[in-house]
Formats: C-alpha cells, structure tokens, sequence
C-alpha cells in the first residue's frame, strides 16, 4: 500500500460521517462551542463598518436587535440537528429532495470558501505588521499565502487538535476585548462616542446594519445543525447556542464599533475593515491574537467545506484527501484576491440572499409539514418519501429562487428601509407553506425518533 493510500485511509477513518450521530454534550459545553467560534476577527471588523455613518448608541442598539432575530433561526435550524443526530446540509435533503440538496450544499461549499479567503487575508494583513514592525519587510499578499497554507495543513492533519484549543483562543480575545473597553471607556465617556460626528457621505444606514448583523448569523446557521448535533438534549441545544451565539457576537461587534470610535475620537483614520486601524490604535498584542484567531477558526472553515463535500450524496462518499488537496489549493490562490475585503458588506448580503431563503424553507418543511420528524428515508441514496420528482423537490427549488430573487432585488434595486432578509425570509416561508400545504396530507407522519435509533434498526 502506497503512502498516499495510507494517509488516505487514516484520514478517512477520522473524518465527520454525514450520518446521524447521538449528541452527549451539556448546554454548558455547547454554550462554550458556540461563544468560542463566533469570537473571531470578521466578526469584531464587522462592527468597525457602523461607525461614525450611524450613531454609535443606535448601532450597539441595531447589534443587539438583529442578533437576537437572527439567534432564533439558528437556534430552530440547531434543534433539527439535535432532533435528528444530522448535520445542517444533510438536512436539506428533508425540502430539498436528495439531489436537489446539491444545490444549498453547493452556495454552503462557496460561501465557506470565501470566508476561508476573508479570513486568510486578515490574518496575512496582521502577521506582516508584526513582521514589518520587527524586520522592516512588507508583503501581506505572501502572508496571506503562508498562513492559509498552514490552515490548510491543519484542516488536513490537526483540525481536532485545533476545535480542543480554540476556546483557549477565544478566553484570549475576550481577555482582549474587556481591555479594549476598558481603555476606551477610561479614556472617553459613553457620552463623547455617542456624539461622534457622523460621515456626510455616510454608506451604512440604520437598515443595512441590521440586515449585515443578521446577515452574520445567517452565515454561521449553515453550521448550527453541525454543532448542535452533538448537544444531549434539545432544551441543551437551544440554551447552548441561543447565549453562546448572541453573547459572542454582541460582544465582538460591539468590541469593533467601539475600538473604531476610539480610533476617532483619537483623532486617528478611521478605515473601516481593516486591521492594522485598530492594531496600531492598541498594540501589536491585538495582531497576535488576530492571527491565532483565523488560525483557528479558518481551519475548521476549511475541514467544515471538505466534510460537506465528500458526504454530498448519502452511500457515496468522495475521497477526503484528494478532496482536501483540491479545496485547499483553491482556497489558498484566492487569498490573494484582496479586493473582495472591499467587497465585504457585498458578501454579506450574497449570503443572506442565499441562505436566508433555504433556512426559511428548512424550517416550514421540519416544523410544519413534516411534523418534527424526519424518517430513516432521508439516509438512503435513492427512493423513499425525501425522493420526491427523480431526487429533487421542485417547490423547495422554485421557492428558494424566488425568495434568493426578492432578497437581491430588494437589496440593490428596490432597497427596503429594513434591508432584504427579514422580507425576503417571510415571502419565502410564506410561498413554500402555501405550494406545499397540498401534498401535507397526502404522506403519513414519520414517527418522532432519533435517526441514530433508526439506523440501527436498519442494521
């Protein structure tokens, strides 16, 4: 047996199954899950987009607001997972059919990829400030390079190593995150942020902050099931992520529109996105952490694409090396792709666009139409009741691209004052509850039960 096949079967071996597994964590332990992976560099970043184009009160106001709204879908999607023992592309085998779930499961692979790249590109800018502070040498292109590089080696060799110590990672910045406040608050009253000048050519309005802040969570829903999965209980599930999520992300994108409205009360240049703004405003301390950070978190992006692809299709598994090998080239060629830190907000709202409406979809199809249970039909790679038209739902499909329509039509060219996902989510759960309802009474109720337990019946 050759090298490469060797590594190819212990990789394999150790890889996550697409199959239901039977949960044993705590709420407590899901809780540190959830906070410790929301506690990273985009997110903080995130926050130092708000300000001073709307007022820094108002923005902290619209954080907590939209996190809590977009806490709740993550949390009914996680409940799926816990309910099922599935992770959240699995589970769009439910609506979608089982070839049609192909089609989320492709937006997931591109929208992970580009985060992957985001990511690299971060931490590339803060390893050659501390590079460049030390040596003189500047060149975040080739940082970039070599620090998805070893994410990618990790995703491949370390990824559990690295999910033990990316709560150690996250004590870190939040040990960050109350200096940071507590220099800024030292230093300014709550008042002097409140009164910040705002930006006469202002980008963000009061709508676009709370459809980017829900945007985020949209973003990480697409992982909800995947963690929740192993919660022991649904009550566990719902307590864990539910304060896990909304405690980290208020916290780091507070942390960044307050660490941007010291940089101006300061006097210094406010850029928003980047960085080296907030490092050269608190220390070089602050890059370290950031670079820990997308190490850590970026890896499991990584292994997270990897997994989803190679348990595309039930009883047909991709080889995990070679699939590790092609993804990872392709996420390291584009972390050089600068620009799309420009292209943030953009981002954002493609993956609300896309997502919102699947996750709309999950949940009238899990909560209302399949009465909470799915069956052990949704594990086989043909037939069976999640079969549907030759493997695809065509409702779930022309549903989702209406609503994925509506949400970029309202928000590039009829913007609504309250963004595009909270519209765009309603129409679609409104559109498919109303072309499915007909065929609801044609299908006997599955029995509610663990798939685990199905599986091994099956067996």
């Amino acid at each position: 047996m050759s090298l490469y096949s060797r590594l190819e079967r212990r990789l394999e071996a150790s890889s996550d199954d697409a199959g239901p597994v039977r949960g044993t964590y705590s709420s407590g332990r899901m809780l540190m899950i959830w906070l410790a992976a929301n506690l990273v560099v985009t997110t903080l970043l995130t926050g130092t987009l708000f300000v001073p184009d709307v007022p820094y009160g108002l923005v902290l106001g619209l954080i907590v607001g939209g996190t809590v709204v977009g806490a709740a879908v993550l949390v009914l999607i996680g409940a799926i997972g816990t309910r099922t023992g599935l992770p959240t592309m699995a589970l769009t085998r439910g609506p979608f059919g089982t070839r049609g779930s192909l089609l989320p499961l492709a937006a997931n692979v591109i929208i992970l990829m580009g985060w992957s790249w985001v990511q690299a590109m971060l931490a590339g800018i803060s390893l050659d400030f501390i590079v460049a502070s030390v040596t003189g040498f500047s060149n975040p292109v080739i940082f970039a390079v070599l620090c998805q590089t070893i994410v990618v080696v990790l995703a491949i060799f370390g990824h559990a190593g690295v999910a033990r110590v990316e709560p150690w990672f996250a004590a870190v910045i939040l040990a960050i995150a109350a200096y940071v406040f507590i220099a800024s608050f030292t230093t300014f009253a709550p008042a002097d942020f409140a009164a910040i000048p705002g930006n006469p050519e202002a980008f963000y309005t009061p709508g676009l902050v709370f459809d980017v802040v829900l945007a985020t969570a949209i973003s990480w829903t697409v992982l909800s099931a995947d963690f929740n999965r192993f919660a022991r209980t649904t009550r566990a599930g719902v307590i864990g992520s539910g304060i896990g999520y909304t405690l980290s992300t208020i916290v780091s994108m507070a942390l960044g529109a307050t660490a941007i409205g010291y940089v101006a009360l300061s006097g210094g240049e406010v850029v928003a996105f980047d960085p080296v703004t907030i490092i050269d405003a608190f220390g070089v301390l602050f890059a370290v952490a950031i670079f820990l950070s997308v190490m850590a978190t970026n890896t499991m992006v990584v292994y997270g694409m990897v997994t989803s692809v190679i348990n595309a299709l039930p009883g047909r598994k991709v080889p995990f090396l070679a699939t590790a090998l092609v993804l990872g080239a392709i996420s390291i060629i584009g972390s050089t792709f600068f620009g799309l830190l420009a292209q943030f907000t953009t981002f954002l709202v493609t993956i609300s666009a896309l997502f919102a409406p699947v996750f709309a979809i999950m949940i009238v199809d899990y909560y209302l139409l399949k009465r909470r249970s799915y069956d052990a039909d949704i594990l086989r790679p043909t037939g069976g009741r999640y079969w549907y038209w030759a493997g695809v739902n065509w409702v779930a499909v022309v549903a989702w691209a209406i609503g994925a329509t509506l949400a970029y039509v309202w928000a590039y060219v009829w913007p609504l004052p309250i963004g595009a996902t909270v519209p765009a989510f309603i129409a679609t759960f409104v559109i498919y509850l109303a072309l499915s309802l007909p065929f609801r009474g044609k299908v006997a109720p599955a029995p509610a039960r663990h798939l685990a337990d199905a599986s091994s019946d099956a067996r």
